[in-house]
């Protein structure tokens, strides 16, 4: 569950200064989103809802959520939750997921425009040609598809995976040759950690990709003690310089549980502000970029979602149907 929230305004305006982002968290600016996190509250009670928010959102709404983690902590989330409604504070495949995993449930999203250029790099039917194309050549070929997918891309795959257990689920799948879709860093990393014959699609996460191993190297010069934490979805020659290559949430646990005083947290800068704010006895310092399709979601839109039950997520229940079966695999492989 997510850290204990600030309350009033001077102890939200407190409790942002971890950030040091003084212009953008005013006492004035605390002091409105104080009212707007309130406000949302009382509707949470409301409508029997609850809030899932993923690692790399604004720091203001993981003062509303009731569960914050990464994609595959959110998928266990939403696969047990008992509200009525779930608001997801993320971008829209995760709300698809969501409502797959809770069929008879409203899953909102607060901007539709929250969507995912790595989603979109691969759809259903460029997927299908490609699996009929490779297994002519690879009769036992599987297709794993990465969460960062549609549902229908999701329905036509034999399995999902998150960045935390994509490694695991491909060791345990009883062929050698893997399709991993869409994500070609994340794919490279999985075949350097299992040996099998993975084949990439040609996709990347526009964020993770414009991270250069010169900034790492730029930091480390200065920073000799600091730990490198990355993300799988950077680029091979960034993960090369890392002390360790994790999720988002496995970030959160190395940061946690180290000795380490110093990280650089190499990934979407949500992420480093979560750490900021939870380990205040830690240094971590930023090599990251941000995602514009997750920072469009706003405290505001989260507050107008539960006011007026917007925007709902609809699926066609052929699509939903096959994407639930490659999602529940994946909870089974990772159970």
């Amino acid at each position: 569950m997510s850290e204990p929230a600030a309350n009033s305004a001077s102890e939200l305006y407190e409790h942002f200064r971890a950030l040091d982002d003084p212009a953008r968290y005013t006492p004035e600016a605390c002091a409105s989103l104080a009212g707007t996190i309130e406000a949302i509250r009382r509707l949470k009670a409301d409508r029997r809802a609850v809030i899932l928010a993923h690692n790399y959102q604004r720091p203001e709404i993981f003062e509303v959520a009731d569960f914050i983690g990464d994609s595959l902590e959110l998928a266990r989330q939403a696969s047990g939750v008992e509200a009525e409604v779930i608001v997801f504070c993320g971008v829209h495949f995760m709300a698809e997921t969501a409502k797959i995993l809770n069929p008879s449930r409203t899953v909102l999203l607060p901007d539709l425009r929250a969507g995912c250029s790595l989603a979109d790099s691969v759809t259903a039917e460029t997927l299908e040609d490609r699996k009929a194309e490779l297994r002519r050549i690879y009769p036992d070929l599987q297709v794993v598809c990465y969460v960062n997918t549609t549902a229908a891309v999701k329905a036509v795959s034999d399995v999902c995976c998150t960045s935390s257990n994509a490694a695991h689920i491909v060791a345990q799948l009883p062929t050698n040759d893997i399709l991993f879709v869409p994500d070609a860093n994340l794919a490279r990393h999985v075949q350097s950690e299992t040996g099998k014959n993975v084949i990439a699609w040609d996709g990347n996460c526009y964020v993770h990709q414009q991270i250069t191993p010169e900034q790492i190297e730029k930091v480390r010069k200065h920073l000799p003690r600091v730990k490198v934490l990355a993300h799988p979805e950077c680029r091979p020659d960034v993960l090369a310089l890392a002390d360790a290559v994790l999720s988002t949430s496995g970030m959160i646990r190395y940061a946690r549980e180290s000795e380490a005083s110093e990280f650089l947290v190499v990934t979407e800068c949500g992420l480093s502000d979560r750490l900021l704010l939870e380990l205040p006895e830690k240094t971590f310092y930023k090599s990251c970029k941000l995602c514009a399709f997750m920072k469009m979601i706003t405290l505001e839109d989260t507050l107008h979602a539960l006011e007026e039950m917007r925007f709902p997520i609809e699926l066609d229940p052929d699509v939903a149907a096959g994407a639930e079966r490659a999602l529940r695999r994946m909870l089974e492989y990772s159970a």
